[in-house]
């Protein structure tokens, strides 16, 4: 095992931070099988169905739902999800039902949907947005930075004058001047938290980049007449990337965050599509209703808490000094 690997996994925070995110990763995947009215397993009549994977014909009848289907007992055999209500079904004589009424484990919001299904569905929105919109953040921010630190002079000076004009706005107040203008999308919100969120990566990298270009190899590497491309793709910027990995973890952090706030605000993902925001959102309307501030609240907490530990413990991990003296 490489020794930056192993002292990442013998960090207690690296590893309660790598069971969080996978957790929540699992969760987001299974989201359809964990969390929906459709059955994983039916059989009817001595036939085997799998309704959540493949449709069965006739299987409920035209009109009817599959929640008053099953009800009325008519198959012989059944295997439902763990939390049996779909994210997006509205059903009006179970609004506003408090946690463990009516089989809905943490209650239902002001339409009748289920908060545990909309907040299982939700983890696939908030990692989506997290990782897209800060895997397009990384890549412009290694581009420019990369140029910025290799080639130094005009260049350098004209994109850090464009990181100071970034910055310079306030995160949320310029996503939310962008989306504005533009139709209410996840796509268009991942689009837009990348493009306006790739400084602090492209600043982290030009600064790693300043201090590898010195290095013997690249002096060599320069003096065998290598391109200045070919240099900085194979030499110099596969030895400053290191510590960017350390950004991007936060980086996820602060992109659901983002997408949060918006969603809150009635700028990020649109009903009927569930979101941790917008149940938040209802949560003002609803003020003595708390399971709709709580259950929401803790998912951000949990999978907020733990990429910031994967961070904390890549940066410990990867840290030079901590490498040489041994500690952990």
């Amino acid at each position: 095992m490489r020794p930056g690997l192993a002292r990442f996994l013998s960090k207690p925070n690296g590893k309660f931070g790598v069971t969080l995110v996978g957790f929540f990763f699992l969760v987001a995947i299974l989201a359809p099988c964990i969390a929906n009215d459709t059955p994983i397993y039916v059989r009817v009549q001595g036939t085997s169905y799998f309704p959540i994977f493949k449709s069965a014909p006739g299987l409920p009848p035209d009109g009817m739902e599959w929640r008053t289907w099953i009800a009325q007992k008519e198959y012989e055999k059944i295997i439902m999800p763990l939390v049996p209500f779909h994210p997006t079904k509205i059903w009006l004589d179970e609004v506003l039902l408090p946690p463990g009424e009516k089989g809905h484990i943490l209650g239902t919001d002001n339409l009748g949907y289920d908060v545990l299904s909309r907040i299982i569905h939700g983890t696939q929105v908030a990692l989506s947005v997290g990782i897209v919109a800060m895997g397009i953040a990384a890549v412009i921010g290694i581009a420019l930075g990369s140029l910025a630190g290799y080639f130094g002079g005009t260049t350098d000076m004209v994109i850090s004058r464009l990181i100071e004009i970034v910055i310079c706005f306030p995160l949320l107040f310029l996503i939310l001047t962008v989306l504005a203008f533009l139709p209410p999308s996840i796509y268009n919100i991942m689009i837009v938290i990348g493009i306006t969120g790739w400084t602090g990566v492209a600043r982290l990298v030009r600064g790693e980049i300043l201090k590898v270009r010195e290095m013997d190899y690249v002096k060599a590497a320069r003096a065998g007449g290598l391109p200045d491309l070919r240099i900085l793709w194979r030499h110099v910027l596969p030895n400053a990337l290191a510590p960017v990995l350390v950004s991007i973890s936060f980086g996820i952090a602060g992109s659901i965050l983002t997408e949060t706030a918006l969603s809150f605000l009635g700028f990020g993902v649109q009903p009927p599509d569930p979101s941790w925001g917008q149940i938040l959102s209802l949560a003002r309307e609803y003020p003595s209703r708390l399971w709709l501030t709580v259950f929401p609240g803790l998912a951000i907490f949990i999978t907020v808490t733990g990429y910031n530990m994967v961070g904390e413990a890549l940066r410990d991990a990867l840290d030079p000094r901590l490498a040489r003296t041994g500690m952990k």
